[in-house]
């Protein structure tokens, strides 16, 4: 007897549904299952015949045949022994068939037949939805992440005999809810009150925040270069509905998200360590998942140490950071990843850090070539990338001991929203959504720079030697402090402000 069901695994960041054929016939009994799949889903099928053992159903022994299609998609996901063992049943004809025609099932199966939650789940049910499937049978732990979509009925299973009673009529499950989960605080752990000193740097990141652009941090050791960095959360503007789902499909893919699922309302903030490879920043291996650029998709990447991260992982991050995408190609696919973040990096200016500061009272004992390889690793088309440099000094002991307290991130963030708040008026229909996304074709229609400020502008392109790349980064960052002041039109002012936010922060880059 033929059945036939639907699945589901993951492409990339998107779902792919996956239809299980199973054809149960006379013959050698034997268990065959075709259609390209990996290691996880080869073993499915001695975790599916012992579920329905352990769940009381007998099946007779016959030849069974079970094809995945298409059969062109490699298969990697154990959310396909549930769809494997519905199929089988109905095979068999202990399930009806016609109960099966707009349901779409993934989970894990247990050798006792409990049902265990896999990865990427939001991203099936926005396939299924796609499909025109109705209905949603997924593990418990699911079934928070599943009900983030709408126009899909969820059914939250806990083992396999509970779903076989649903389809055959002898005990009907309720469809899911959503469940009540506390708000969280607005408060962040980590303020920019904590941070005494440092106007220049904080006032950067404020412009960083409200426009998206990139930052490199070049300073003594303790100069709060990390703690700046960390605080970057605090100041960006909540995630909308849609980045939130976005966001939430990534870390669904990637195994990520906290137990019992449910939507990702923060922004993301990366800190791999340096020792990181470049597969574990950009993404990869032989079916792609998605690396750190990803994982900070409408967040902050921070890069602490920066030199101390090998020179081809740093070079990797030259296409995601023009492009705000990633693509990797393997013998089974080529798939695109989402990288639309802010890199925050921070680092010293030589192998002592102490290199071109007269105020800490450190002499630097580094010899010029010792410095030369240490900054080398930042190649200048990397820099070139990084809209803001800044140098953070050494902090005054007054500005340490003062009981003053700083400005809040409360009132940073209203500032940084409402510069945002102009730049989605600006840039509506465009698919964007700050300053830093804009392309060259963009700029120059929505960002005139006349007058005054074009002379600025011209003489510091001639002196400084920008490149045209430079040249469109600091009209997008005078374009950030505009918004920022409530301009409508980008002053000198502006323009002298973004050229000195790029200014030489002391690296010897070749």
């Amino acid at each position: 007897m033929f059945a036939k069901t639907q699945g589901a695994t993951t492409l990339g960041i998107d779902g792919r549904i996956i239809d299980v054929e199973v054809d149960v016939s006379n013959g050698l009994p034997g268990f065959e299952l075709v259609g390209l799949p990996d290691a996880s889903v080869k073993e499915s099928k001695e975790r599916v015949r012992t579920a329905i053992k352990n769940s009381g159903i007998a099946l007779r022994q016959e030849r069974v045949t079970v094809n995945l299609a298409p059969a062109e998609v490699r298969k990697d996901s154990a959310g396909l022994d549930l769809p494997i063992a519905v199929g089988l049943l109905a095979a068999y004809a202990v399930l009806p068939t016609e109960a099966l025609a707009k349901a779409l099932f993934a989970a894990e199966l247990s050798l006792d037949g409990k049902c265990r939650p896999v990865s990427g789940v939001l991203p099936m049910a926005i396939a299924a939805r796609e499909r025109g499937l109705t209905e949603l049978f997924v593990a418990a732990e699911n079934a928070d992440e599943a009900l983030l979509i709408d126009g899909v009925k969820v059914y939250a299973l806990h083992s396999l005999s509970e779903l076989v009673h649903h389809l055959t009529g002898e005990a009907a499950l309720v469809p899911a809810v959503p469940g009540q989960a506390a708000e969280r605080a607005e408060a962040f752990s980590d303020d920019f009150a904590d941070v005494q000193g440092q106007f220049q740097a904080k006032r950067a990141l404020e412009i960083a925040a409200a426009g998206g652009h990139n930052v490199l941090m070049v300073g003594v050791p303790g100069s709060g270069k990390t703690m700046l960095a960390r605080r970057m959360s605090s100041i960006l503007p909540a995630l909308t509905r849609e980045e939130a789902l976005e966001v939430t499909k990534i870390y669904s893919i990637a195994g990520l998200l906290p137990p019992g699922g449910g939507l990702v309302t923060e922004r993301p903030f990366r800190s791999p360590h340096h020792t990181a490879s470049q597969t574990a920043m950009i993404g990869g291996g032989s079916v792609p998942r998605p690396g750190e650029v990803t994982l900070a998709h409408h967040g902050v990447l921070f890069l602490d140490e920066l030199p101390e991260f090998s020179k081809t992982t740093l070079e990797v991050l030259r296409q995601p950071l023009e492009d705000r995408r990633v693509t990797i190609s393997r013998v089974h696919a080529t798939l695109t990843f989402p990288s639309s973040m802010i890199l925050v990096c921070a680092m010293n200016p030589c192998p002592c850090g102490y290199h071109g500061d007269a105020t800490s009272g450190h002499t630097c004992e580094c010899s010029p070539s010792e410095i030369r390889r240490y900054t080398q690793k930042m190649s200048g088309p990397l820099l070139d990338r990084i809209d803001i440099h800044i140098r953070v000094p050494h902090v005054k002991y007054q500005e340490l001991s003062s009981r003053k307290k700083a400005e809040p991130s409360a009132a940073i963030r209203a500032r940084v929203e409402k510069a945002r708040a102009i730049e989605s008026k600006r840039l509506a229909g465009a698919g964007i959504f700050c300053n830093a996304q804009m392309n060259h074709a963009m700029l120059m229609e929505l960002c005139p720079v006349e007058g005054e400020a074009k002379t600025m502008l011209e003489l510091a392109f001639q002196r400084l030697h920008l490149s045209a790349r430079s040249y469109d980064r600091i009209i997008k960052v005078a374009r950030t402090i505009a918004d920022l002041a409530g301009e409508a039109h980008i002053g000198a002012p502006h323009i002298a402000e973004a050229i000195q936010l790029r200014g030489d922060v002391g690296l010897n880059v070749e």
